[in-house]
């Protein structure tokens, strides 16, 4: 029985392939009123890419686009890759067989053809996967792309040994019961030995998956299934010199210096209809010190962000009193929460979860995240605004951003009592000690929870160690980590490609664990089993709401925001837009310098 996918959610992503070339092509309006800075030295105005095209008539090609960070991509390795702005930068250099649509806002969450012809043709109940690779396509050095990259690129991710850190959705989702050991070890001819993909002919790529899943082209679309040339592939050094299937290649990398990509002059336009390749070269300068990259931005040295989590404190002071005109001041896909891990006592007891829920002052942790601009709305819940079946701040189960918005001292003391521990408890908070913002958090939770008799330490961990530190279950409990302050945002918008990290028993691992509240609740991992065979967007989004709802009658988290940013974008820079496939970042694959630019 052939069930060709035509479900809600998919036919918007055709209709927003169809019109991707007008959407880029379109100017938006955001020009700046007098109040906006939209004047000044030629910026778009306040919020004028937000969910909308900024100067999108106005781009030229060639010039140098210029990103600035404090911080280096785990890898660019699109295999390891996992920070979100590595895999919105990975796709100048790198193609999938379907990408995120280049348009603004909601549309940018559907997904587009890319090295293939069409999304997908769906048969055998949604468990079939069938594409044909677009005529044209080739490497950097003129080669043809096969779907035998595509297949050896997504195999790499078993390679878990060697190239660890990535996404795993398509290790799980192709080969559930961990079957295939990776190319490196296939003994094979062709290293090509994993049978739910097949390739019978170089245009042709079929995947057969075991069970259905209806979030499978979406996984599909991450970076993680680029194709990779196996002559090309050096392994662990992959990430240090990526072979390119995109407009760009690798010129220079230094490790936490700077990174250049300069045009591939293989790369034809007329094979690429996601990417319009405006600049002649693109770079990243890295820096130490957040305030001088603000600095930076904001005398005009350099044009995009490239983390995209917002200026520091003191350079959105700045830019919102003297540069209102270049900033945007999106919501994120981000949630900010604490978890409670429930091998650390009490917090096996719903109660003394509970406690804290109420305990808390909420408005005081907004604060500390940098109040309802730079913060953004109080958290109620644990599904992201752009998430489909979020209710956003409707569905308040504890009253955070209601009643109970400065603390609930008689409710929490009620709670306490009903978890036998009426006079309170000790408890300590692991917080990372390269987020200030964090450490502030920590600190308002800490304040507001003595006022309920909860006594709460705090221990600032090493940041960079996040996976061997508050990723291990084992040692979580060791150093009666009760609470834990951490954030996440969804691989990709959907309650699978946000929450299954975090609440499936399944991925409850020994190192590198997400789900730090170890919550193994068989009604929450059925909800996940059915969501997966689940083909009708509107049924989606009910699922999505009750495992949201099982997840906060479970009190397992109290989260914080659905957090907002302040994000730069120069004057120089046109055709720019928030994209809620990239979590409210600015989709980069089309940004441009203004024909006016130097």
């Amino acid at each position: 029985m052939t069930t060709q996918r035509t479900s809600g959610r998919r036919k918007q992503a055709m209709a927003a392939a169809a019109v991707v070339a007008a959407l880029l092509t379109t100017a938006a309006c955001g020009g700046g009123d007098s109040d906006s800075g939209g004047s000044k030295n030629g910026a778009a105005g306040f919020d004028a890419a937000n969910n909308k095209i900024a100067q999108a008539d106005q781009v030229k090609k060639g010039g140098e686009l210029k990103f600035a960070s404090t911080q280096d991509a785990d890898s660019w390795d699109t295999t390891r890759g996992y920070y979100g702005f590595m895999w919105n930068f990975s796709r100048y250099y790198a193609r999938q067989l379907v990408t995120n649509t280049p348009a603004p806002g909601e549309k940018g969450a559907g997904v587009s053809p890319d090295l293939a012809a069409d999304v997908a043709k769906v048969s055998d109940d949604g468990k079939t996967y069938t594409y044909t690779l677009r005529d044209g396509v080739t490497w950097e050095d003129g080669k043809p792309i096969t779907s035998k990259d595509v297949k050896y690129g997504i195999e790499r991710g078993w390679a878990q040994d060697v190239l660890a850190g990535g996404p795993t959705y398509l290790k799980e989702v192709l080969d559930p019961d961990g079957k295939y050991e990776g190319p490196y070890k296939d003994k094979s001819a062709d290293k090509l030995g994993l049978k739910s993909i097949e390739t019978p002919d170089d245009k042709t790529i079929v995947f057969k998956l075991p069970e259905a899943n209806s979030d499978f082209e979406e996984m599909l679309a991450l970076t993680s299934a680029s194709p990779v040339r196996q002559d090309k592939d050096t392994k662990s050094k992959y990430g240090l010199h990526p072979f390119s299937s995109g407009p760009y290649k690798f010129e220079s990398y230094n490790p936490g210096k700077d990174l250049t990509l300069v045009r591939n002059t293989e790369w034809k336009q007329d094979s690429d209809p996601v990417r319009k390749a405006y600049p002649d070269k693109i770079s990243i300068k890295f820096f130490t010190n957040a305030n001088e990259l603000d600095q930076r931005l904001i005398a005009g040295d350099y044009d995009i962000d490239l983390a995209q989590t917002g200026l520091s404190p003191q350079g959105r002071t700045s830019a919102l009193k003297e540069h209102k005109g270049n900033v945007d001041n999106p919501v994120s896909g981000y949630i900010r929460y604490a978890v409670f891990p429930q091998s650390v006592k009490p917090f096996d007891n719903i109660h003394c979860r509970k406690a804290v829920l109420y305990g808390a002052d909420h408005v005081s942790l907004q604060t500390a995240r940098g109040g309802p601009q730079a913060g953004g709305d109080i958290g109620t819940n644990m599904l992201p605004p752009a998430v489909p079946g979020s209710e956003a701040q409707k569905y308040d189960p504890y009253e955070m951003a209601g009643a109970n918005k400065n603390g609930n001292i008689e409710k929490a003391k009620e709670e306490l009592k009903a978890c036998g521990q009426p006079n309170g408890f000790k408890t300590t908070i692991a917080v990372r000690n390269n987020k200030p913002v964090e450490v502030a958090t920590a600190e308002s939770l800490q304040a507001s929870l003595k006022k309920v008799g909860i006594e709460v330490g705090i221990d600032q961990y090493d940041g960079s160690q996040t996976a061997g530190i508050i990723g291990s279950p084992s040692n979580v409990k060791k150093k009666g980590y009760g609470i834990i302050i951490m954030g996440w945002g969804p691989d990709f918008p959907s309650v699978q490609g946000y929450g299954k990290p975090l609440w499936n028993s399944e991925f409850i691992q020994e190192s590198g664990n997400n789900n730090y509240a170890l919550i193994d609740d068989k009604e929450i991992d059925g909800l996940f089993d059915k969501y997966g065979t689940e083909l009708e967007d509107s049924a989606k989004a009910d699922i999505a709401k009750q495992i949201n709802h099982k997840v906060m009658e479970g009190a397992y988290y109290l989260p914080f925001v659905f957090e907002k940013f302040i994000n730069w974008r120069s004057s120089r820079v046109g055709n720019v837009y928030t994209s809620d496939g990239y979590s409210g970042m600015y989709d980069f694959v089309n940004i441009g310098l203004k024909s006016s630019s130097k």
